[in-house]
C-alpha cells in the first residue's frame, strides 16, 4: 500500500449504486466532525470543465499543457494529458495537506488503498467482484455475513463515525 502525505480512501461500488448520493450526504456529516475533505472522482468518459468560447478554453486548445483558471472564490487546474493515462498518485499530491484531512476517491477501484465498498444487490450485480483485499468495511442495506465491518448505507452519520475511527487508528 502507498503511503499517501493526506489519508486516501477509496469509495467504491458498481454503477447505479449511490456512490455519487453518499457522497454529497458523507461530506457534511465529516465537515460536522472537523475533517476536512478533499475529493478525486474518476470518470471514464472524457470530461472538460471548461466552455467553448471562454478563453480559458480557447488558450488551453491553443496548446498550453496546463491552464489555471482563478477567482476569488476558486480556481481550478486542468492539465492535459492525451498520451497517459490518469495517475491516482500525481493527483493526490496535488492537494495542500494544510486545506484538508482526508481525500475520498470514487473510482480508481484496482488501486491498493483502503475502500469502503458499497453493495446493492437490487444492482443486480455480484458481491464477489466488489470485495479486494483493500476493503475495510461493507456499506450496504442488504443482509451480509462479513468478516469486515458492515455499515448501513443508509446513514451517512455512521459511516462517518466509521471513518473518523479509521483516520485516528492511522495516527
Amino acid at each position: 500500500m502507498i503511503n499517501y502525505k493526506i489519508p486516501l480512501l477509496g469509495i467504491t461500488a458498481y454503477s447505479g449504486t449511490g456512490k455519487t448520493t453518499l457522497l454529497k450526504r458523507l461530506i457534511p456529516e465529516l465537515l460536522t466532525m472537523d475533517i476536512r475533505c478533499g475529493l478525486i472522482k474518476h470518470s471514464h468518459h472524457n470530461m472538460d470543465i471548461d466552455k467553448p468560447g471562454k478563453d480559458s478554453y480557447e488558450l488551453r486548445k491553443a496548446g498550453a499543457a496546463q491552464t489555471i483558471v482563478a477567482c476569488d472564490q476558486r480556481w481550478a487546474l486542468m492539465t492535459e494529458t492525451p498520451s497517459q493515462a490518469v495517475n491516482l498518485s500525481e493527483l493526490a499530491a496535488q492537494f495542500n495537506a494544510e486545506l484538508i484531512d482526508l481525500v475520498l476517491v470514487e473510482g480508481f477501484k484496482h488501486e491498493p488503498i483502503d475502500k469502503i465498498a458499497l453493495f446493492r444487490s437490487s444492482v443486480g450485480k455480484p458481491f464477489e467482484g466488489l470485495i479486494d483485499s483493500d476493503v475495510i468495511a461493507v456499506a450496504t442495506d442488504d443482509n451480509l455475513a462479513l468478516n469486515i465491518p458492515k455499515l448501513d448505507i443508509n446513514d451517512p452519520s455512521t459511516i462517518a463515525e466509521f471513518i473518523k475511527r479509521w483516520l485516528k487508528d492511522r495516527n
